[in-house]
């Protein structure tokens, strides 16, 4: 019996070792191809993303961004594409699966970036625009790239509020409910809180004056957080809503243009991103890489802007249709990018417990 428990265990031991050492020789595998194709003409990039065939990417759907003419453009080259939808955390959740999971690229908040690095996740590629895009928008080695920049704003129903606020102060003063969705889950919903706290003296590392005011509005039968989305809205459950300027200008074309406001708060406004990475252990590589380097390209970035979002490269030619699809830049003249990603960080792994002590128990 002992050797039978001895044979099974060094089984056992024999195909952990296995999975190890296949997870890791994928991973090689992948650095290798990433150091060819930096130096491929684009021709080259396709032909061999082609031979794959196929891209898995995750937290990419068809709606958000406008991902669908990303994919389309995919389709069209012989490359199928599948979307799985999800939150960055469970993205990099994905790519720690290594060999055992469909995921080749994934878009996460650049909040998510800093863990994406910690645990070694992602496969460098620089595109050929590279130099195109801000220091501040890369990791130095091409292991993630912003492809397009968000700002907080609010979305207001004009059949039931008389007046769009345009600044917190003016939202906080009103006398309608204000939706801000799930601030213990929600990208866009705890940087709404962080944009009331820039507007109140706040910043990454101090949240409580907005805490206090978020605290007031749910004492006061003011404070919604459900997450919003095209249905309520349409509906009339929300008065106003505190969203990401691309969300909100694509539900409001949605339903009715003229029935809602998008205003950037002139006070208080975060300006953020979502980055583009690549899976060290994806099944595709090549396909994911071309991808990115499609995504990043003038068309790309013109796909990206039809989706209302503002696309990272400055001096990517936009049509009159996409540049159509944004606000006026004059709205975005106070917006505030995060200066300290680390502190931000610490700050937002302590949020759902402050949010629950001081906010949730307030609710009617």
């Amino acid at each position: 019996m002992k050797r039978l428990v001895s044979v099974v265990l060094c089984i056992i031991l024999l195909m952990s070792a296995a999975v190890v050492a296949s997870a890791e020789d994928l991973a090689a595998a992948n650095a290798d191809k990433a150091t060819k194709a930096a130096t491929m003409s684009y021709d080259d990039l396709l032909a061999a993303a082609k031979e794959e065939g196929q891209v898995f990417s995750v937290g990419m759907p068809p709606e958000w961004a406008n991902w669908k003419d990303l994919w389309a453009n995919l389709e069209s080259l012989g490359i199928k594409t599948t979307d799985t939808d999800m939150s960055s955390a469970e993205e990099l959740a994905r790519f720690a699966l290594q060999d055992k999971a469909d995921a080749d690229i994934g878009d996460i908040g650049i909040a998510m970036t800093s863990v994406a690095m910690d645990q070694d996740l992602l496969l460098p590629f620089k595109t050929s625009k590279w130099d195109s895009i801000p220091d501040w928008a890369k990791d130095a080695d091409g292991k993630w790239i912003e492809a397009y920049t968000c700002t907080t704003a609010f979305i207001t129903d004009l059949e039931n509020v008389d007046k769009a606020p345009t600044s917190w102060k003016e939202l906080l003063e009103g006398n309608y409910k204000v939706c801000i969705g799930d601030v213990e889950k929600a990208s866009q919903a705890y940087n709404g809180v962080l944009s009331c706290a820039l507007a109140l003296g706040g910043d990454e590392t101090n949240l409580q004056p907005a805490l206090d005011a978020f605290a007031k509005l749910a004492k006061d039968g003011r404070l919604n957080t459900s997450n919003p989305y095209v249905a309520n809205l349409e509906n009339g459950e929300i008065e106003v809503a505190i969203l990401w300027d691309f969300n909100a200008l694509g539900y409001r074309d949605q339903i009715q243009k003229d029935r809602f406001a998008v205003t950037i708060p002139s006070d208080g406004a975060v300006t953020s991103g979502y980055a583009s990475v690549i899976n060290k252990y994806a099944k595709n590589p090549y396909a994911a890489m071309l991808a990115r380097e499609i995504m990043l390209s003038d068309a790309g970035q013109n796909f990206l802007a039809l989706g209302y979002v503002h696309p990272i490269r400055t001096d990517a030619v936009l049509t009159d249709d996409a540049k159509a699809k944004l606000l006026d830049n004059a709205q975005y003249a106070n917006a505030y990018q995060i200066k300290d990603q680390n502190a931000w960080k610490a700050t937002l792994e302590e949020l759902p417990t402050v949010w629950q002590e001081q906010v949730s128990v307030n609710m009617n």
